[in-house]
């Protein structure tokens, strides 16, 4: 097995490349997602990389930072950091992503609409701990709410998607099948 060569600082850069030959190499979403899936487990299997900088929580929220955005608009590279307890409402994405637990531990709940519009879980919640790579999109199931399992630790987790999604106009659900559009930005809104 050849040893890991990529200093903590260069790993992010490493992912970012392999990412860009990968994209570039095919416009089949399913071929996409399965050959940046071993990228992205590989990136989040080192706890040594990320800037503390884009780690830190927020008190009342999770808070998104910017890593990477893809200067053709391909995709974007982001940290989602948690809070204990903190978690999302029903939400959607309009666009593939991938989710690698870094930090922690998160639990997904994927939805699915009913005969009468309102949006109910569709199969058990999903954990994920770090090294593991979870997928999203419309084409396979686009609508989540997600939250820290850790009820006394920041959980944090790397997700890649297929623009940059912190421009996105996306939308969140109530489970009566209300909907609200909005645009997430990125805590360091500077970069």
């Amino acid at each position: 097995m050849p040893t890991e060569t990529h200093t903590p600082a260069a790993r992010l850069q490493h992912f970012v490349a392999q990412l860009s030959d990968t994209i570039a190499r095919s416009a089949d979403e399913a071929a996409l997602l399965a050959g940046a899936t071993p990228l992205l487990q590989s990136l989040v299997a080192h706890d040594d990389w990320l800037p503390e900088a884009f780690a830190q929580p927020h008190p009342a929220h999770y808070q998104q930072f910017l890593l990477h955005a893809d200067p053709e608009g391909r995709f974007s590279v982001v940290s989602f950091v948690w809070g204990p307890g903190q978690g999302t409402p029903i939400h959607d994405h309009t666009v593939w992503g991938l989710i690698g637990m870094l930090r922690g531990a998160e639990e997904g709940q994927h939805f699915a609409r009913d005969a009468q519009g309102r949006w109910q879980p569709d199969g058990p919640a999903q954990r994920l701990l770090p090294g593991e790579v979870q997928a999203v999109s419309p084409a396979i199931g686009d609508v989540h709410r997600v939250r820290n399992l850790l009820a006394d630790q920041v959980s944090i987790s790397i997700h890649v998607y297929g623009a940059d999604i912190g421009k996105v106009q996306r939308h969140v659900f109530t489970e009566d099948g209300g909907v609200k559009p909005f645009v997430s930005g990125y805590a360091n809104a500077a970069h």
